[in-house]
Order: structure tokens, then C-alpha cells, then sequence
């Protein structure tokens, strides 16, 4: 009895080693598969375009090119459009945080008439998709005479980005107990008072995600760019890149080297936010 018992301990020890190698096997597969790219992209840019077009495509240079970054940093105007970028995003990150914040408090925790019917209303701008919407934002602004600036971007992105932000703000702050808000009146805050003071600083995780999310947003936008901007001196990193392309050759090196210096960021926030990044895509859907 003693033997047959040891003898299943001894299977089911070997079945779990075997379950263990096979998991990391596909993790380890996985994440080959996932970095990959960026692996790619870092060779394809310190490349020849013989090199590049020729027998060693996804192999280590043979020459190793750094001046290719020194190209694509100097000859690219990458200083202008990468400080562009930093403009854009970070001024649409810090409208999306205000006014989803405030938006948030005010249809959850506020009393009025309408006030699910408003979220609703918000909720809808997660079914459109941004480029369906180009011809009408570009007529708009036009209108308010501010194509060609860096509002032209601003605007839209912070707008499309809003959505998303009132649901991340939801699934956070439903869970801050209400009498919270109750004792804060009672020591006399109004509610401006309570949402600064109270609310505010309970929501810093929420605050993170969606200025995660937004920046990753923006930073990588192409086509509102692309249609809303013509002055060199207002573009962003991905117009700025596309234009390396020459009209009739093209040093594909430098492009890589352009492509890696605007990926870098990216890489900088998800490896040292890469959980608040997760949060942003499951929070609302899981608390909300």
C-alpha cells in the first residue's frame, strides 16, 4: 500500500517537472517571438542599405553604423520633432487626467438627475474609431483656425482619449467609500474641497493609468498628424520619420536609427510601469 502510494507521489512529482518544462518552453518561445522586433529594428539600424537589401537581413551588421543615429538625430531634425511630441502628449495627458477626473466625481459621487445617462454618453466615444472621425475634426478645426498648431493635436487627442479615462476613473473610484465624502462635508468641505483634498490623492493609481495609456496614445498617432499638420516646425516623431524617405533613394539606416530613438521611450515606460500598464486595459472592465 505504502509502495503503490509512493509510486503515485513519484508520477505525479514527474507529471508536474514535465508541465513545468513544457510552460517555460512556450513562455520562453514567447517572448523570442515578442522581442524579436525589437531586435530587428535595433540591427536594421546600424545597417548599410546593401546590407539591409542584401544577404543579412535579420543577422548582426557586418559594419557596425552608429553614425546612423548621428544622421537621423541631425539631418532628420529629430530634436524638433521628438520635443513636439513631448508637447503634445504631455499637454494632452494632463487634459484627460482634469477633465476625466472631474467628470468622474461628478457622475459618481455627485447626485443629479441624468447622471448614468451622461456616463453613457461618454462611454459611446469607445465605439468610435479615431480615423472615421478625420473629415469632421478636420473641418472643426479649421474652423477654429487652429490647423497647422500644436492645439490641432492636442485637442483631438485628449477628446479621444477621454472616453477611456472616465472608465479607468470609474473602476477607481467606486471603490473609495462614500463616507469619505460624508465626513468631509461635515467638517465643512464643499464639493470642490472634497474632490481636492479627499478624492484627489486616493486616486494617484488611476492618475498613473491613464496617463500611461494616453501617452502611448499620442506618441504614437500617425494620421492625425500626417492630415492636421503641414509646418515642419509643429510635426511630430512619426510625420517627422515618414519624411526621411527620399524621392527617388532612400538610406533605410538612418530611418531605423529614427525609429529606435522614437521607440525608446516607449520601452523606458513599459519596462519600469509595465503593471500600471495592465491595469489599463483590465481595471474598468473588471471593477466597472
Amino acid at each position: 500500500m505504502a509502495k503503490s502510494e509512493s509510486i503515485r507521489r513519484e508520477h505525479a512529482v514527474e507529471k508536474t517537472g514535465v508541465r513545468k518544462v513544457v510552460i517555460y518552453v512556450i513562455l520562453i518561445i514567447w517572448a523570442i517571438v515578442n522581442l524579436f522586433p525589437v531586435y530587428w529594428m535595433f540591427t536594421f539600424s546600424l545597417k548599410s542599405n546593401e546590407e539591409i537589401f542584401g544577404k543579412n537581413l535579420i543577422g548582426l551588421p557586418w559594419e557596425w553604423r552608429w553614425h546612423n543615429y548621428v544622421s537621423a538625430w541631425h539631418t532628420g531634425n529629430m530634436p524638433r520633432y521628438f520635443i513636439n511630441s513631448v508637447i503634445v502628449s504631455v499637454s494632452a495627458i494632463a487634459l484627460v487626467i482634469i477633465a476625466s477626473m472631474m467628470a468622474t466625481y461628478a457622475i459618481t459621487r455627485l447626485v443629479w438627475k441624468g447622471s448614468e445617462q451622461v456616463n453613457a454618453f461618454f462611454m459611446l466615444g469607445l465605439t468610435i474609431p479615431i480615423h472615421a472621425s478625420i473629415v469632421p475634426v478636420f473641418i472643426t478645426l479649421r474652423n477654429m483656425g487652429i490647423l497647422n498648431s500644436h492645439f490641432s493635436l492636442i485637442f483631438p487627442y485628449a477628446a479621444f482619449s477621454l472616453a477611456m479615462g472616465i472608465l479607468i476613473c470609474t473602476g477607481f473610484m467606486v471603490e473609495i467609500p462614500k463616507e469619505l465624502d460624508e465626513a468631509a462635508r461635515i467638517d465643512g468641505c464643499g464639493p470642490w474641497k472634497t474632490f481636492g483634498v479627499v478624492i484627489m490623492p486616493l486616486m494617484k493609481p488611476a492618475l498613473a493609468t491613464i496617463s500611461i495609456y494616453t501617452f502611448l496614445q499620442c506618441w504614437n498617432e500617425l494620421m492625425f498628424a500626417n492630415v492636421f499638420i503641414s509646418d515642419s516646425k509643429y510635426k511630430t516623431l512619426p510625420v517627422g520619420i515618414q519624411a526621411l524617405s527620399g524621392q527617388y533613394t532612400t538610406e533605410w539606416g538612418p530611418i531605423g536609427a529614427a525609429l529606435v530613438i522614437a521607440t525608446f521611450p516607449m520601452l523606458i515606460v513599459y519596462i519600469f510601469m509595465s503593471k500600471r500598464i495592465q491595469e489599463s486595459f483590465v481595471v474598468g472592465a473588471v471593477k466597472g
